[in-house]
């Protein structure tokens, strides 16, 4: 059964896109744990990150890379904060979010609820930015 990302990747269920090319998508995460929140997937699913091969991990990483440029350039903030989980969802995929200070990395804490409008308005910005 595919996951909820390679429906997002797959058009089947709606996203703040960022940006995507043929092998990755980045798209705001819609219970983010601050303003600008990102995922970004492979295409291809893929359960574990360490399972892609040293190509594709790279080129992930590349590609994550113009989305966190984008992303500081639109949110103020000291840093993006890079994480891979990997356990709420059996897809590849790598959170990019702005931080302030390592409190702010929280992903035990409440999520933010943001209005379609405000979230809509922050994708078209960072896209502005890349």
């Amino acid at each position: 059964m595919p996951s909820i990302f390679s429906k997002i990747a797959n058009g089947e269920i709606p996203c703040y896109k960022i940006a995507e090319d043929e092998s990755f998508m980045a798209f705001l995460d819609i219970q983010p744990i601050a303003k600008g929140h990102i995922l970004v997937i492979p295409k291809k699913e893929i359960d574990y990150i360490f399972d892609l091969s040293d190509e594709v991990l790279a080129s992930f990483h590349i590609f994550s890379k113009k989305i966190a440029v984008a992303l500081k350039k639109t949110i103020p903030c000291q840093r993006i904060g890079v994480a891979v989980v990997g356990i709420e969802v059996p897809h590849a995929h790598i959170h990019l979010i702005p931080i302030n200070r390592m409190s702010d990395f929280n992903f035990s804490a409440k999520r933010l609820s943001l209005p379609k409008e405000e979230m809509e308005n922050l994708a078209i910005q960072i896209k502005k930015n890349i």
